[in-house]
This record gives structure tokens, sequence and C-alpha cells, in this order.
């Protein structure tokens, strides 16, 4: 998992909350990237953090639309994701797609298949994307070993189940409006913690997914996102948004205090969709 030749969001940049991202140009590393607090506890470092680099493995990176697992996969790993973003989703009785969430740099999947024995959704990478395998089995060793991993474990799956409640109460009480603003906040929450621009920034997934996830229509999408364009509260060429006015998106999304919890980072649970 080193590689000296990846250099993290913060690194060597003057102003890096302006700097705008495309996801598959975010590279993820261990030991010196920025981003570690997302996925390690903080108190892992030198002898610890070569334990737990050991054990992970460097997957090929995968091109769009390759799949990392599949729907009743034997379940042997989670994974970190390194670069790039992928989807998950269930596929439905009619051969569809239910999007379940989007994963970005530094963010694991795989948590939701622990307890069954398989994975219960999809994978798919929505560009060239690259992954950290973590065997399951040699995790759990060095959990033993290191409580403070142990900790940041349990963590990540208490954040699974506040993450769940919190998209529930988002798609249950919320208006088509409300949903978009709430997810473009919450992309744009999920690029500040990654040392970029909140305020402008790529969407790696379609408009198409967008809907899907938020139980919305196409249609609805893009007239709310036409709508927000010719209100000024974002501008948006093709998946290059601008978000003009964060007060408004944060009013119609009908939130009083904007909070990273939002962000959801867990996105793991493909038995329910997750932000």
């Amino acid at each position: 998992m080193r590689d000296k030749q990846i250099q993290s969001p913060n690194k060597s940049t003057r102003n890096s909350q302006n700097k705008i991202v495309e996801i598959h140009k975010t590279n993820v590393v261990c030991e010196e990237c920025s981003l570690h607090q997302l996925c390690l506890p903080q108190s892992i470092q030198g002898a610890e953090l070569e334990k737990l680099d050991y054990i992970i493995k460097r997957k090929k990176p995968l091109k769009r639309g390759e799949e990392l697992f599949q729907v009743n996969s034997s379940f042997s790993s989670i994974y970190v994701v390194r670069s790039g973003s992928l989807k998950t989703y269930s596929p439905t009785i009619d051969g569809q797609e239910q999007v379940i969430g989007f994963h970005l740099p530094g963010e694991l999947l795989g948590l939701d298949a622990i307890a069954e024995g398989y994975h219960p959704c999809v994978a798919k990478a929505l560009e060239t994307t690259s992954v950290c395998e973590v065997p399951f089995n040699r995790l759990e060793e060095l959990i033993r070993e290191l409580p403070s991993l142990q900790h940041q474990f349990l963590r990540l799956l208490s954040k699974e189940i506040f993450d769940d409640q919190e998209l529930m109460l988002l798609l249950g009480k919320k208006t088509a409006e409300a949903r978009l603003s709430a997810f473009l906040l919450s992309i744009s929450l999920r690029f500040k913690q990654r040392g970029f621009s909140s305020t402008e920034f790529y969407l790696s997934m379609s408009r198409n997914d967008i809907a899907n996830y938020l139980g919305l229509a196409v249609e609805t999408v893009s007239r709310m996102f036409t709508r927000f364009q010719e209100d000024g509260i974002i501008k948006a060429e093709r998946k290059h948004i601008m978000i003009n006015k964060w007060d408004v998106l944060q009013q119609l999304a009908g939130i009083s205090q904007l909070d990273e919890h939002i962000t959801g980072n867990g996105r793991n649970n493909c038995s329910k969709r997750s932000l």
C-alpha cells in the first residue's frame, strides 16, 4: 500500500480548499495521505501501521463499468477506495438496478457482507478506480492485537447504523428539491473532508443514478438541476458543479445546522441505501 508517487490532497497545494477535483485523480495512501483518518484510527502509526500495511493488497485498477464484487459472491475481504469512485446497487426482480450508495476515496465497502458471508449487492466502478483489499481473516487477527483498530472498526459499524437512520429520514419526509439539496451538500462536505473545494467539484455519477438513489424520476432530477441554475443556486455544466448559494441549499434541504455527520462515510450497507 506504500506508493511514494501518490500525493495526498493537501500536499504541495497553497489553496487546497479551492481546488477542483475529479475523483479519478484522487489517490489515497495509508502512511502519507491526509485522508487516513477516514478509515484508520489516528493512534495507529509506526510499527502498528507497518502491520496493517503488510496485510493490505493493492488490486489492479478497475475500469469504468467493471465490478468489484457481485451480488451473492463470497465474502472474504473489505475494500477501501484509493482513487476514483464506485456505486453499489441491488438488482431488482425486473432486471433493473436499485442504487444504494456512492463511494469516494477513503471510504469502505463490504462491511454488510460480514454477517451472512456473501455480498448482498453489486459494487461497480463509475470511472477508473483503485481499491485496497483487506482480507477479513487477517484483519480479525490484527484487531485482536491492536485495541485502537478494534475501536475504529466498531465506530465504523456504528456509523453505518446512524447513516441508515439519517437517509430514512431524508427519503421519508422531504420533497424532491430537499432530497437533491441534501445530496449535493453531502457530496460537497465529503470533498471538503478530503481537502478539496466544497463549492466546485465533478460528479462521477449519472443523473439516472442520482435519481435512482434519491427515489425520484430522472426527469424530476433534471428539472431540479435546471431550476437550481435558473435561481442562481448552482451552476452546472455537464458533471461540473459549482455551488453559488450554500445557505439556500441548506434551507431547501431543511438542515438547520450543517454538520459533517450528514456526509455519511459509512455507505456500506447494501440492504438499505446509505448516503
